[in-house]
This record gives structure tokens, sequence and C-alpha cells, in this order.
């Protein structure tokens, strides 16, 4: 949980970092506002929104919370694929071409998104689905988290790329639906 933490408050205090230095240097015409965002944007707020997000995945499928059980946790699934999308292809491609007004806004948004996702994890507003199984889902053993930590570390080490990340994000939560199908 504390990795999970750790890596979403990065992920919105470098959104809101991106935010500041692009408004900056339109404000100021200073490009090199735009150069250090970019260098924030590939060095470190990608890796972070990479393991913010394989973290919170991996939450789900290593507890009996699932991805489909309760509608904070599909909600907040939703958009985290979204603002992977939206931060990794949309908000990448203007940083690098065309940094613009729109594209502080879009940072913005992003962050209330993290924001809007911290409060749905505390408040935990809704309940079941209709699709989510009512009998208590087992908790994973406490090596498996630690696997998962090292995941996301890895990738960066390794590839420079969620390689790993989404191999494990995908496979897992398979294997943990053909596991409990068994026993």
């Amino acid at each position: 949980m504390w990795f999970h933490v750790v890596t979403s408050i990065g992920w919105m205090s470098l959104a809101l970092s991106l935010a500041t230095l692009v408004m900056w240097g339109l404000s100021t015409g200073d490009g090199s506002a735009f150069a250090m965002a970019r260098v924030l944007d590939t060095q470190l707020l990608r890796h972070l929104g990479v393991a913010g997000a394989f973290s919170g995945f991996m939450l789900g499928a290593l507890t009996p919370w699932g991805y489909f059980r309760y509608w904070w946790v599909l909600v907040k699934v939703v958009i985290t694929i979204t603002q992977l999308y939206v931060g990794s292809v949309v908000l990448g491609h203007y940083l690098e071409h065309d940094p613009g007004w729109g594209l502080v806004f879009a940072s913005l948004l992003m962050v209330g998104a993290l924001a809007f996702q911290a409060w749905v994890s505390v408040a935990k507003p809704w309940r079941f689905t209709p699709w989510g199984s009512r009998k208590k889902l087992p908790q994973a053993p406490e090596w498996r988290f630690a696997a998962a930590i090292a995941v996301p570390i890895l990738d960066v080490v390794l590839w420079q790329a969620p390689i790993l990340s989404l191999l494990v994000a995908l496979l897992y939560p398979l294997h943990r639906s053909i596991f409990l199908r068994r026993s």
C-alpha cells in the first residue's frame, strides 16, 4: 500500500509540476521551461505514473478487493487506464511538439483525477458491482506484494519501459482467476 501511495503522490506532484513549468514557459516565453518539463516527463513522471498504476492494479489483484467487485475500485481502474493513455500518448505528444494552454489544462485535469482517486480510495463510496463475487476473496501471501514492488523498479532499471509491469498486470489476474476457480 505504501508503494502505491508514494508513487501516486509522486505522479500527481509531477503532473502539477509539469503544468507549472508549461504555464511558466507560455507566460514568459522561456523555452527552458518546456525543456525541463520534457525532462521531468520522460525521466520521472512516466515511471511514477506506471508504478502508481501498476501498484494500484496489483493491490486489486492481490487483495480481496479485486477489480470488478466494488464500484470504487472499478472507477479507479477506468480512470487509471484513461490517465495512462492520455498522459503518455496525448500529453506526451503535445509536450514534445506543441506545448500550449491545452496542455496546462489537461495536466491540471490529470492532477484533479488523481486527487479524486485518492478521495475514492479513502471514502470507498460505492458498494458491490453486479459482476463481482460477494464471497470474500483470499489475500495473496506477503512475498507477492514484495514482488509487485520489485516489478516497476526492474522495468526502470532494465528496460526504461513498462514491459514487465504490463505482462504481470495482465497475466497475474488471469492466473488468480484460474486458481480461484480450481479451489
